[in-house]
């Protein structure tokens, strides 16, 4: 009501102003010939006259009325050089500031809700810049300032920061008008005072912040490599660290752009995902989702019985596995490729050299235009007292200790209940284990949303693991020849035994032992890069883990491309990673997959959202499947269907999901996934009925009831 109330009153001081022809009073010619009259009036009541003057210019300004070019003439005519630039300028940034103001009050919430996403780096770059943004453009007259006064009104600046910058920034040009108005009798078009030169004048003015910017931005570059001392010629265009998802698609990348690329890897090619994560984890919940299927054929009408699980053989196909896939990612295929391949151990000696120490026992020094770092993730051991001596694993070291057992360890705790944490306590779980979950919070998935951290909850149960959340571990303490976890929670301090112990509490950057320290590339938790993946030597560049901040080999390989690009032809243009559009996965049965936002991020963020989602139990292709727990929730905006966020949870849901990716990624609302023919019977038809539920909800009830008495009267 506010809202419509301010937009009210604005029409009508616009109708006023055109009832009454004020456009054609705030003309020059009108001015001169009502000088003389304006003068005696000002003789005879100066402060009336000020006011009244002020009163109308804020007014003008205020509601984006053309017409202030005039009254900055007029100020100088007639109240002279230093007080009509008084009050002129004062009133032309009060009336700015209310039109920046009721632009924001009518307009900001709802632009934002609708493009929120993509003004992300705008609004990063207003609240980090834009009292510099705002200066520019306040000493170039010829951006409409009332064009100025309601964009920025859109934006996140602060309204005390807005008024002071144009206060500052509109004083020159408005000096300018007001001076020329001292001369009033010499001007007969405003041409006379917006010469070309003047307004090129003024350009060139604007661009200085910004040739000060760029100048700034070169001696901060020389004060960082000045200790250093530049090579005259390099061995490589690129070296990259590390050779997993990101090292290996940013090498390939220089390569096929012909660029000489070395890539230096200290252990195995492919890197985490490869050898300890994605493949050899995923490998594993297959095995293990069959020895469950076998469990629960007595639903499909088969016989069902206990599996008889061969440990030894489940972890030999694991490693086939690996090894059927090692090809792709080997020594061999990327030398081919044009990759100048090393085995050995990186050091970033100087902004421009690294040192390797290769597995030979040689060393070899090479000079290089830029570098990328690609160092990767590993496990986060707690200090946890006894931890050390308990012989624990990681997901790093699991596979191997495993892979020399003929069964699944009787009795597992994994301490951790993110994705990682709750993928090997199921897996092992259905291979046969007595599996105890330990997660400090109080649920397990805490990132994502209530109702998601309960399926998953009770999927882990359902397949046998004891879920202990809200239980700290305290301490590992011998039990005789055995060993337990002492752990605290509701009900107080408990002793769990174990003969395997998997510590799953997170990953984190590998940041030591190639050279950051001496160089001084500033970390907190990851290299900490720009928006262009670069670090404060702008030739040096982070991606994947290290630089995170998500930890997927998706967005590793998606940060690759950036780093690449701008690492060989950032010297002509550079390009943002853009993070608008990341899915994620955690390979449980059901499976939890999201895009985007959740119900848990939109309302902590203040991010207006409405809800809908469709239950799969009463889905045909689920019901065929004996695969019906779960949904398809989808966030979008109130009242439209632009989406902000899916989370499936489900058989497949992590392939389901892709459908809402690219979605999201081109702007396409509900409406289209509704509008799109889907096979039948196919589990991605959920996602249209997710759609479907949407327009439900938004069905026109009013020309929905215009339509059946339209059809009773048809019937007669």
């Amino acid at each position: 009501m506010k809202r419509i109330v301010l937009l009210a009153g604005l029409a009508l001081a616009v109708a006023a102003f055109l009832h009454f022809d004020v456009g054609h009073m705030l003309t020059l010619a009108n001015l001169k010939a009502q000088q003389g009259a304006i003068e005696a009036y000002r003789d005879a009541a100066p402060l009336q006259a000020a006011g009244l003057f002020v009163l109308l210019y804020v007014a003008l300004t205020a509601i984006s009325f053309p017409g202030a070019a005039i009254l900055t003439l007029a100020a100088g005519a007639i109240f002279g050089l230093g007080v009509g630039l008084a009050l002129a300028s004062f009133a032309s940034t009060i009336g700015a500031t209310l039109s920046f103001l009721s632009s924001r009050y009518l307009f900001r919430d709802g632009v934002q809700g609708r493009f929120g996403e993509r003004l992300k780096a705008l609004n990063a770059g207003i609240e980090r810049d834009g009292a510099f943004y705002l200066f520019s453009l306040r000493l170039v007259p010829i951006f409409p300032f009332f064009m100025i006064n309601l964009a920025m009104g859109l934006t996140p600046i602060r309204a005390w920061t807005f008024f002071w910058v144009s206060q500052v920034g509109m004083l020159m040009g408005t000096a300018v008008y007001v001076n020329a108005g001292t001369r009033l009798a010499e001007i007969s078009s405003l041409k006379d005072v917006a010469s070309p030169t003047l307004l090129a004048s003024f350009a060139a003015l604007g661009l200085l912040p910004w040739a000060g910017k760029a100048i700034m931005g070169m001696i901060k570059r020389r004060r960082v490599y000045a200790r250093f001392t530049r090579p005259r010629r390099y061995d490589r265009n690129m070296v990259v660290i590390g050779a997993g998802a990101a090292g290996l698609v940013t090498s390939i990348i220089g390569a096929t752009v012909k660029a000489r690329v070395t890539l230096v890897e200290a252990h195995k090619m492919g890197g985490d995902c490869l050898n300890y994560g994605c493949v050899p984890s995923k490998a594993l919940i297959k095995s293990a989702r069959v020895a469950d299927q076998i469990r629960r054929a007595g639903a499909f009408g088969l016989a069902a019985s206990e599996p008889h699980v061969d440990f030894r053989a489940v972890m030999a196909r694991v490693r086939s596995v690996i090894t059927a896939i090692e090809p792709h990612d080997s020594v061999e295929r990327y030398t081919g490729l044009g990759v100048d391949v090393v085995a050995g151990y990186a050091k970033i000696v100087d902004p421009w050299t690294v040192e390797i120490a290769r597995v030979d026992g040689t060393v070899q020094r090479l000079t290089t235009r830029s570098i990328v770092i690609a160092a990767g993730a590993e496990p986060i051991v707690p200090p946890l007292p006894g931890l050390e001596q308990s012989g624990y694993l990681t997901s790093d070291t699991l596979w191997d200790a495993f892979a020399q057992l003929d069964r699944v360890p009787g009795r597992v705790v994994v301490l951790g209940g993110g994705a990682i944490g709750c993928e090997l306590a199921q897996a092992l779980a259905r291979l046969g284990g007595k599996v105890t979950q330990v997660e400090m919070a109080d649920r397990v998935l805490a990132s994502e949303d209530d109702d998601v951290s309960a399926h998953a909850r009770a999927a882990l149960e359902h397949s046998g693991v004891e879920v202990l959340t809200d239980h700290t571990a305290l301490r590992i303490e011998p039990d005789g020849l055995d060993k337990r976890i002492v752990v605290a929670g509701p009900e107080g301090e408990r002793a769990i035994g174990f003969d395997a112990l998997i510590v799953a509490v997170g990953r984190k950057a590998r940041l030591t032992g190639y050279g950051l320290e001496d160089l001084g590339i500033t970390t907190d938790r990851t290299v900490l890069t720009d928006e262009y993946l670069a670090t404060e030597f702008p030739n040096i560049f982070a991606a994947g883990d290290v630089a995170g901040p998500f930890q997927f080999t998706h967005t590793a390989s998606h940060q690759a491309w950036y780093a690449a690009v701008n690492a060989l032809f950032g010297q002509f243009r550079k390009f943002k990673a853009d993070y608008r559009v990341i899915p994620r996965t955690t390979y449980i049965d059901p499976e939890v997959a999201r895009v985007g936002l959740n119900e848990r991020e939109a309302q902590a963020q203040g991010i207006p959202h409405e809800v809908t989602t469709y239950h799969l139990d009463h889905f045909e292709r689920a019901i065929m499947e004996g695969a019906t727990t779960g949904f398809v929730k989808v966030l979008s905006v109130p009242g439209k269907d632009r989406i902000l966020g899916v989370t499936i949870v489900g058989e497949h849901a992590g392939e389901l999901l892709g459908e809402y990716v690219l979605a999201m990624k081109h702007g396409l609302g509900l409406k289209k996934v509704m509008g799109t023919i889907h096979a039948y019977p196919t589990m991605i038809e959920a996602n249209k009925f997710a759609a479907g539920e949407w327009r439900r909800a938004h069905a026109p009830q009013g020309l929905l009831a215009l339509v059946e008495r339209y059809h009773t009267w048809r019937r007669g």
